[in-house]
């Protein structure tokens, strides 16, 4: 996935995603190395950008511990899984530099448990906060819709596939 980073900001990013690139193939995998990507791109087009600040092992540490909060990377049922503390120990930071970075990160980007636009595609059908759509100011489970009201709300970009279309789906 290619991204927009300002010329400013490059040798900056290419750092940090080169530090969580060596975990991610190490400890996790291909979805989560992007989407950390995404989080650092984000941070580097910020104005100003936060990533001026502090080192880039700090940045890599926290990115990854944001990125695996908001999708529970700590939850011994996920696969993959991962403690707070191996992330921190493999970069060689404090925990409670790490945690105080990465909740930095989740102000700055507004990453909330199941955020739906930081939350790893594997895990979107999981997640609930996908399918609550607004219909005539009632909050709906777009699940639970017809698959022509599915396909409308797909269409207009709300919904990140239609679930009723998806195989082993119930809906």
């Amino acid at each position: 996935m290619s991204q927009r980073i300002p010329n400013a900001m490059a040798e900056k990013f290419a750092a940090i995603t080169a530090l969580t690139d060596a975990f991610c193939h190490e400890k996790l995998n291909e979805e989560y190395r992007e989407m950390i990507h995404q989080v650092i791109g984000a941070l580097a087009r910020k104005r100003p950008s936060p990533l001026v600040r502090g080192t880039e092992k700090v940045w890599a540490a926290a990115a990854v511990h944001a990125v695996g909060r908001v999708n529970f990377l700590d939850d011994p049922s996920q696969t993959p899984h991962c403690k707070p503390r191996v992330i921190y120990q493999f970069f060689g930071i404090a925990e409670s530099t790490g945690q105080n970075k990465s909740k930095e990160i989740r102000e700055a980007l507004k990453m909330g448990v199941f955020s739906p636009d930081w939350t790893l595609p594997s895990q979107l059908a999981m997640n609930p906060l996908v399918w609550m759509l607004q219909v005539n100011g009632f909050t709906a489970d777009i699940r639970r819709a017809p698959v022509e009201v599915q396909r409308l709300a797909f269409e207009k970009g709300l919904i990140p596939f239609v679930p009723a279309e998806q195989a082993g789906s119930d809906g």
